[in-house]
């Protein structure tokens, strides 16, 4: 039998030289009677590094609120973590090999640690580890478990039988891995500020022939109504101001009302805003397809939707998006925005562009220019094409050079950054409601998000965190608006 050796004793000098535990140094540690097992619980320490979209970040909260239950804390220094989890993406190129880089550095820790005495465990989760499997064990041996991102809910089992052997699970689990995982603690919830992410649905059926979504993350799977507003409740009650919705594709869903029938995104937010608390609604990601009637009169109808929406076009050219799968047309694409200004006016929009795909020919690329100047946005991101393995586009013979690649996003990025700094100094002059986040740069500074997610720094001594005020803004920085408080805010929580 493997005799299990706990280190802990050592280094906090409860060890005599003798190598025997001191019981009156252990008892002596604040007048408290600690046993060797409780002492090691109460020290243990996990360090998460998360990659990716906000879905990973959800995710990495969750599991930290899982692992809190059997005896760790949270850590910001990976050199001090018992037990180290990357959480891992796999959208963009090379993502795998940033991880297998990280996992070197993760092994040299995990050896310089043991040398001392203390053990160091590792899980890989996450995208990559969906992807990759048994092939992180096989290239990373100081990994002890790879674990995808469906079933998370199995860390701490499976954590213990890495014990006897190291693990990979990635089966896509038929239980609801939400039905599992321990509500966070409001004080957890504290900590993590009044912006909180909460996720409504997992995984695409879109297909669009670049995405490796539907093969890591499945089928689309919207979470019950009555567990969304379970959850909402809990976070308004710790004090969360502003709920940002998720899912892989947010907009499509349609999840189990309390009646039984089938709920739109555009009603759930209608319930969503009825919660005390809760001043501010956002979601991400979004398809144009789902973008339905509903949910564009609720960005009219409910002043708790913010004014600003991400929704990804991808290409504006008509050919290209017919190969991407995306089963819309740039001129559609064109009148939904339309559609959407109509119903609210003061919107800010977002979106995502790949340049370089497969085949995309100067033209091509010229008719996404074209789509950009016609519409306008805020912000935005944009990528070089990257074949992802096992997608479609990958297997498509015409690629497109990297110097091509290169030169075209540096235009496309130009031109974005054009209409994102001409938004930024078309608010100066405007009062925003902002919501209060956090203490600003400089000393008698508070610092909160804009109805449009622009950070904004403004001079103030008395607002606490979690208030909505309202400052007229009067310079726009590269990255960040400055203004002065002119009152109270006009979003007020239901």
């Amino acid at each position: 039998m493997t005799r299990r050796v706990c280190n802990r004793p050592k280094q906090l000098g409860f060890l005599e030289p003798n190598g025997r535990y001191s019981l009156a140094r252990i008892k002596g540690l604040k007048g408290r009677s600690i046993s060797k097992q409780k002492r090691s619980d109460l020290v243990k320490k996990v360090f998460v590094k998360s990659y990716g979209c906000q879905m990973n970040v959800y995710d990495a909260e969750r599991m930290a609120d899982m692992l809190a239950t059997e005896g760790y804390s949270e850590t910001k220094a990976m050199e001090e973590a018992d037990l180290v989890i990357l959480n891992t993406c796999h959208i963009r190129e090379k993502a795998a090999e940033k991880v297998y880089s990280e996992l070197g550095r993760v092994r040299e820790l995990k050896q310089e640690r043991q040398a001392q005495g203390q053990e160091t465990r590792v899980v890989v989760a996450g995208c990559v580890a969906q992807a990759e499997g048994k092939e992180i064990l096989r290239r990373a041996p100081a990994v002890d478990v790879v674990v995808g991102p469906q079933n998370y809910h199995n860390l701490p089992a499976l954590l213990k039988k890495s014990r006897a052997d190291r693990i990979v699970d990635t089966e896509f689990p038929v239980e609801d891995k939400f039905d599992h995982l321990p509500k966070p603690s409001k004080a957890a919830i504290r900590t993590r500020g009044v912006s909180a992410f909460l996720t409504i649905q997992e995984g695409c059926d879109k297909f669009c022939t670049f995405c490796v979504v539907p093969y890591t993350r499945g089928a689309e799977v919207s979470r019950p109504v009555a567990k969304i507003l379970d959850e909402a409740l809990r976070l308004a009650d710790a004090g969360v101001r502003e709920l940002t919705l998720i899912g892989q594709n947010v907009n499509a869903y349609h999840g189990e009302g309390p009646d039984g029938s089938v709920w739109s995104l555009g009603r759930l937010l209608h319930r969503l805003a009825e919660v005390p608390g809760i001043a501010r609604l956002r979601y991400t990601t979004s398809h144009p397809r789902d973008m339905d009637d509903e949910l564009i009169a609720a960005h009219r109808d409910l002043p708790a939707v913010m004014p600003y929406l991400h929704l990804p076009v991808q290409s504006g050219s008509d050919r290209i998006l017919d190969v991407m799968n995306r089963k819309h047309t740039g001129d559609e694409y064109r009148r939904l925005i339309e559609r959407i200004r109509k119903a609210q006016p003061n919107l800010a929009l977002s979106s995502d562009f790949i340049v370089g795909f497969p085949g995309e020919t100067d033209a091509e690329f010229e008719e996404t220019m074209r789509l950009i100047s016609d519409v306008g946005f805020a912000s935005s991101f944009s990528f070089k094409y990257s074949p992802r393995p096992g997608t479609p586009a990958a297997e498509i013979e015409n690629q497109v050079s990297e110097a091509v690649k290169a030169e075209r996003l540096a235009r496309l990025q130009t031109l974005l950054e054009v209409q994102r700094q001409a938004f930024n100094r078309g608010t100066v002059g405007q009062s925003l409601d902002v919501l209060v986040e956090k203490p600003g740069r400089h000393p008698g500074q508070m610092a909160g998000k804009s109805p449009y997610l622009q950070a904004v720094h403004f001079a103030s001594e008395s607002h606490a965190i979690g208030e909505i005020v309202t400052v007229r803004i009067t310079q726009a920085g590269s990255n960040s608006l400055l203004g002065e408080w002119v009152g109270s805010g006009s979003q007020e929580a239901a």
